[in-house]
C-alpha cells in the first residue's frame, strides 16, 4: 500500500499531508493531536487504506507543515479547523468520517457543526468533547495559566514541551513502556523545538479554554444528527480519562466505546487492536 506525503497551500500556507487508498473510495480524515503530527499515524494508514481513501494532514505549526510566527498569524482552534476545511475542499472531499486525537477533537467538533451534513462517522481516542474526563491534576495548571498567564504559570506549561513531558504523555498509563518507541517523543520534540514554535505552543494552550463552551453546540449536533460514534480510549489516559469516553453515548445511545489498557497515545501500544476496531465500525456503519 502505497502512501503518498503530499502539499498543499491554502490560504497562503503551506501543509502537509499523507494520502493512501482508493481514491474512489469513503473518505477517513485523521486529525492528530498534541504534540504530535500525522507522524502518529504512519501505521494506522495503510491498515485502513485497503479500502478507505485516507487523509491525514498536520495542522499549522505541527510536523511538516509551515508554522508563521505566532506574531503574525494568530493560532487558535477556529483558525486550524478553516485550514482543514480549505484543504479538503481543495481535494474534492465533500463526505467523510473524523478520526480525532487530543487536539485533533476541537478541529473535528468546528468541522461538524460548520458543515453537519458532511460527517459520515466519528472515532474518538482520547478527544475529548463533554467537560467529563478531564483529569484534574494534569488540568488545574493549564486552567490557571489560561486563566492569569503569568511567567510563573507560563513556567509550568513550558514543562509540557521538553522532552521528559513528551515522553510523559507517550509513556504514562502504558503497562508495558518498553513497547512504545521513543522515535515519537524524540520525533515531536524536533518539530515543537524549531524557532518561535514555543509561542505557537503556548497559544494554542491558551486559546484550548474556548473548547468546552462550543461542547452545548456539539451535543446538540450529535443527538439531531447521529452520526455513528465509536470512541476506541486509553482506560488509563492521564490527560483525558475514560469517562470522556462514556460521555458519548449520552447523546448518541448506540456509541461504541471501547476502553482498552492504554495511556493517552494508544496507537503505539494497542495499534492492531484499534485499527481492527475502526476497520470493523466503518465497514458496518459507513462502506456502501
Amino acid at each position: 500500500m502505497t502512501v503518498h506525503h503530499r502539499y498543499a497551500t491554502v490560504q497562503g500556507h503551506e501543509l502537509f499531508y499523507r494520502e493512501a487508498g482508493p481514491a474512489d473510495g469513503p473518505v477517513i480524515v485523521l486529525l492528530h493531536g498534541f504534540p504530535t503530527s500525522s507522524f502518529m499515524f504512519r501505521e494506522l494508514i495503510p491498515r485502513l487504506a485497503d479500502r478507505y481513501r485516507v487523509i491525514a494532514p498536520d495542522h499549522l505549526g505541527f510536523g511538516l507543515s509551515a508554522t508563521p510566527d505566532a506574531r503574525a498569524f494568530t493560532y487558535t482552534f477556529d483558525a486550524l479547523a478553516e485550514l482543514t476545511r480549505g484543504l479538503l475542499a481543495q481535494l474534492g472531499v465533500e463526505r467523510y468520517a473524523i478520526y480525532v486525537q487530543d487536539y485533533g477533537a476541537p478541529v473535528g467538533w468546528r468541522l461538524a457543526l460548520a458543515d453537519p451534513g458532511a460527517l459520515t462517522a466519528i472515532i474518538t481516542q482520547s478527544g475529548n468533547g463533554y467537560d467529563a474526563g478531564f483529569v484534574r491534576d494534569f488540568w488545574a495548571p493549564i486552567e490557571a495559566y489560561q486563566a492569569d498567564p503569568t511567567p510563573e504559570r507560563e513556567a509550568a506549561i513550558r514543562e509540557f514541551l521538553t522532552l521528559e513531558g513528551f515522553r510523559w504523555q507517550y509513556v504514562t498509563g502504558v503497562p508495558d513502556p518498553s513497547a512504545v518507541s521513543p522515535d515519537t517523543w524524540h520525533h515531536d520534540l524536533a518539530r515543537v523545538s524549531r524557532p518561535g514554535n514555543d509561542e505557537i505552543q503556548l497559544a494554542l494552550v491558551r486559546d484550548y479554554a474556548n473548547n468546552s463552551p462550543l461542547y452545548p453546540a456539539l451535543h446538540a449536533y450529535l443527538r439531531e444528527h447521529r452520526p455513528p460514534v465509536l470512541a476506541a480510549w486509553g482506560a488509563n489516559d492521564p490527560i483525558f480519562g475514560p469517562d470522556g469516553a462514556r460521555a458519548f453515548a449520552k447523546d448518541v445511545p448506540d456509541a461504541e466505546i471501547h476502553l482498552l489498557d492504554g495511556g493517552h497515545f494508544l496507537l503505539e501500544s494497542h495499534g492492531e487492536e484499534v485499527a481492527r476496531l475502526i476497520h470493523d465500525f466503518l465497514d458496518r456503519r459507513v462502506a456502501p
